[in-house]
């Protein structure tokens, strides 16, 4: 299922930010310096990491704050790519197995796309695994993911959605509310 796998041997700093809203996590991140961090430690020994600069361009110029988020495999120096599609196709995958459950980690995704933790939102609402990706992989990946869409995509003065781009296209695939 993963497509995008590149495999380096990296050496990863460790970096920790709270998730927060919006605005708060953005700032954060655009004072986070260029390198490699190991951002998540997931329950299965795999790591999350950003890469900062991602490489976007910008009118011919590297924009500043851009990075990449990989799925981090320490067992075979694997770093997955990961993309929205692999994501959404898990998430349909889910569905067909388990729609209640889906819906209920689709819900644990909106509240971490609202600031909440991921550790905190998968005990909260005591999400379990289904098949395919970890909810823990999931929901991590994507408070990283929706922070690099915020500094790409949330500039001030700006009418752009950001994060809430990707998390709006997942809510109504699945026709779920954000109440």
């Amino acid at each position: 299922m993963a497509k995008n796998i590149f495999n380096h041997n990296v050496k990863l700093v460790p970096l920790s930010i709270e998730n927060s809203e919006r605005n708060e996590f953005q700032n954060k991140l655009n004072e986070v310096p260029y390198l490699l961090y190991e951002v998540e430690q997931l329950s299965d020994g795999n790591k999350i990491a950003i890469n900062k600069p991602g490489g976007k361009q910008n009118f011919g110029r590297m924009a500043r704050n851009d990075f990449q988020v990989f799925i981090h495999s320490p067992q075979n120096d694997g770093l997955w790519l990961i993309s929205h599609n692999e994501i959404l196709e898990d998430l349909r995958l889910k569905y067909i197995t388990d729609k209640d459950e889906t819906e209920q980690i689709i819900k644990g995704l909106l509240d971490v796309c609202n600031g909440m933790e991921p550790d905190k939102v998968i005990k909260d609402r005591m999400l379990k695994d289904i098949n395919g990706i970890s909810v823990e992989t999931l929901l991590k990946v994507y408070k990283w993911i929706w922070g690099q869409e915020d500094c790409n995509y949330n500039k001030p003065g700006s009418t752009a959605k950001g994060r809430w781009l990707s998390m709006e296209n997942i809510l109504q695939e699945f026709h779920i509310s954000e109440e």
